[in-house]
Parts: structure tokens; C-alpha cells; sequence
């Protein structure tokens, strides 16, 4: 009776480690996808005042009409794979063309910066001025939730890889998050937002 008791208490601990193991995956893939919803919504304000500002300076950069479309399609690519990505963040492939657009984006962005360079009536545009403020800012705000994004995944990524968890999160389907890592060189550059 004694050796039943201590079986059966056995089996209660292990399915309290299970139901502990698995309820902390639970929360952790939540907090990376709170994390990605963070940068949705500053990847949305970005791509909101991108067209704004590309209004603002066409009347000052008529000879740049190629940069100007660049930024639009790029803006758009990015857009497009953002809400994507935002439909099922755990999708590695979704995520990786978010990641690529995105690169593509700040090349773009950085080309037409530096195009505003050349325009000192553009510079002094109070519309334009105060667009590339919010544009700096919102650049800052996306940073942040990479971050925090990025900080949420290693976690999770790192739970899932280690002894016990790896024997619950592998059978109940935790699959690897995608860090937001900048992969091209280039991309790294950030957008120097100069008036």
C-alpha cells in the first residue's frame, strides 16, 4: 500500500512539472507574439506617414521621380508582408519575407533621405520637417520593439531547446520563433534623418 502511495505521488509531481513545463511555453510564446503585435503597430504608423511624406516632397522633387516611386513599391512590399507576417508571426517563412521587405524598405528610405539632402526648399518645408520628425521617431519606436521582440524569442527559443522543456515543447508542437535579425550589411545602416 505504502510503495502504491509513493508511486502515486510520484505521477501526481510529474504531471504538475508537465503542466508547469507547459504553461510557462504557453506564456512565452504569447509574450513573443505581444512582442511582434508591438512592432506591427509601429510598422503600420511607418508605413502610414511614408505616403505623406512622399507627397510632401513631390512638388520639390520632380526630377526624382524614380526615388519617389522606389519608396512607394517598397513601402508597399513591406506592407503587404507585414500584415502577412502579423496573421501568423510563428511563420518562419512569413517572418523571413518580413525581415527581407523591410531591408528593402530602409535602402529605399535611406536613397530618399539622402535626396532630400540635395533640396534646401524640401529642407525647410515646415509640412515635410515635421513628417520626418514623426518618421525619426516612429524609426525609434520600431527599434525598441525589435528589441523587446527579439529579447521575448530568445527566451522562448531557449525554453524550448532545454532539458526537460525540449521533451514537451517538441511532441505539443513549439516551434522555433524568428529572431528580427538584419541579414545584408547594408541594411544596418540606419536612416539618418538630418534638418
Amino acid at each position: 500500500m505504502l510503495t502504491l502511495l509513493i508511486i502515486l505521488a510520484i505521477i501526481v509531481i510529474l504531471v504538475f512539472i508537465f503542466i508547469g513545463i507547459y504553461n510557462k511555453l504557453v506564456v512565452l510564446r504569447n509574450r513573443w507574439k505581444n512582442a511582434f503585435a508591438q512592432i506591427d503597430v509601429q510598422l503600420k504608423r511607418r508605413y502610414d506617414l511614408i505616403p505623406n511624406l512622399v507627397e510632401s516632397a513631390k512638388a520639390y522633387l520632380k526630377h526624382e521621380k524614380e526615388t519617389l516611386e522606389n519608396v512607394i513599391k517598397a513601402r508597399n512590399q513591406a506592407s503587404a508582408a507585414c500584415n502577412s507576417a502579423a496573421s501568423n508571426p510563428a511563420d518562419q517563412g512569413k517572418m523571413k519575407e518580413l525581415i527581407g521587405s523591410e531591408g528593402i524598405l530602409s535602402g529605399a528610405m535611406g536613397r530618399l533621405i539622402a535626396t532630400f539632402e540635395q533640396y534646401p526648399d524640401l529642407k525647410a518645408n515646415q509640412t515635410v520637417s515635421q513628417l520626418m520628425e514623426e518618421l525619426s521617431s516612429t524609426e525609434n519606436k520600431v527599434s525598441f520593439a525589435r528589441q523587446a521582440y527579439n529579447d521575448a524569442v530568445m527566451q522562448y527559443n531557449t525554453t524550448c531547446e532545454t532539458f526537460p522543456s525540449l521533451l514537451i515543447a517538441k511532441p505539443f508542437g513549439f516551434k522555433e520563433a524568428v529572431l528580427f535579425e538584419i541579414k545584408n550589411e547594408t541594411e544596418r545602416e540606419t536612416v539618418k534623418v538630418k534638418f
